[in-house]
């Protein structure tokens, strides 16, 4: 597998995914292709080098003035920064939970945002830049979207980020979870957990474990990072996300230091080597933020 190379999604008839090479890294950062009679993507990466999208849709036999939807799972730059770029090389009309929508007119505040929570890792970032208001088409839960003679249904999953949707594609009977089924670490077949700041809510992401459980796929089509059948992976991330809030919180309670209990979990963390480098640190850094915000927000309450 490399970044821009393009694979079939052997359980989903007519889909692809191409690997955008997220954070400098292979295997992390997918988006998903549907080369149906209305053309779709799911999600449009971190906006930095968004032109392996365009690659890829050139690659399946898709002519950017026919790509009919990109479909946003959250407003998460990792999903949502390449959404601008593609708006301004396409015609696609571009598709976010009503909550999101307002974040790609005027993405000023998202990229604020984003150069807080993620850290040293800004720098594999590309400011965004606004979506047309008359292109952006607000969903909701129950929504469906056309992609001729098929469907998706949306589900809002609010748990990882209140903008957060899945999309469920019935016929197929596979989900693509955006981030509420974990990050699937595929080089070494791991669930990990996916905690950023602010919006993580523990019980709200069980939830939607929950409801993707309910919908009962074959597939889950992973952003971070391809698809996977589905099998026991759903209770696996919600063994894996509650052990992880009771780690830091223990943590928390002992070292009271927030930055103390950051550099334990860079230090002790599995996910440091698993991406290794620089990625590896910062995405146990960002975690870690978002369940101390959590649990701060929770001892307020």
């Amino acid at each position: 597998m490399g970044v821009g190379d393009v694979y079939a999604v052997d359980a989903v008839p007519d889909c692809y995914y191409v690997d955008t090479g997220m954070y400098g890294t292979t295997g992390y950062g997918a988006v998903y292709i549907y080369d149906t009679e209305r053309p779709a993507i799911v999600d449009t990466g971190i906006g930095t080098n968004y032109e392996y999208i365009l690659g890829a849709l050139a690659e399946v036999g898709i002519a950017p003035s026919e790509l009919a939807s990109m479909l946003v799972t959250h407003v998460h730059l990792d999903h949502a920064g390449g959404a601008g770029f593609l708006a301004s090389e396409t015609d696609a009309d571009v598709y976010v939970h009503e909550s999101g929508v307002s974040f790609l007119a005027a993405p000023g505040r998202l990229w604020a945002g984003t150069k807080a929570a993620v850290g040293e890792q800004i720098k594999f970032y590309t400011e965004p830049i606004a979506v047309p208001g008359e292109r952006l088409r607000p969903i909701e839960d129950g929504s469906a979207i056309d992609l001729g003679a098929r469907s998706l249904e949306v589900r809002h999953a609010p748990g990882h980020a209140f903008h957060q949707v899945v999309f469920y594609d019935d016929d197929a009977d596979a989900v693509f979870a955006a981030d509420a089924a974990g990050i699937y670490a595929r080089h070494v077949e791991t669930v990990l957990e996916t905690s950023p700041p602010s919006g993580f809510d523990l019980e709200e992401v069980i939830e939607d474990a929950k409801m993707v459980q309910g919908l009962d796929p074959e597939t889950i089509c992973y952003a971070h990072f391809g698809p996977a059948p589905a099998a026991d992976r759903l209770e696996t991330y919600i063994d894996v996300i509650t052990d992880w809030v009771e780690s830091v919180g223990q943590k928390r309670s002992e070292l009271e230091e927030d930055e103390a209990v950051i550099e334990h979990f860079v230090e002790s963390s599995p996910v440091s080597d698993v991406w290794g480098g620089l990625k590896g640190t910062q995405e146990v850094v960002t975690n870690v933020r978002g369940v101390l915000q959590y649990l701060e927000k929770k001892s307020a309450e």
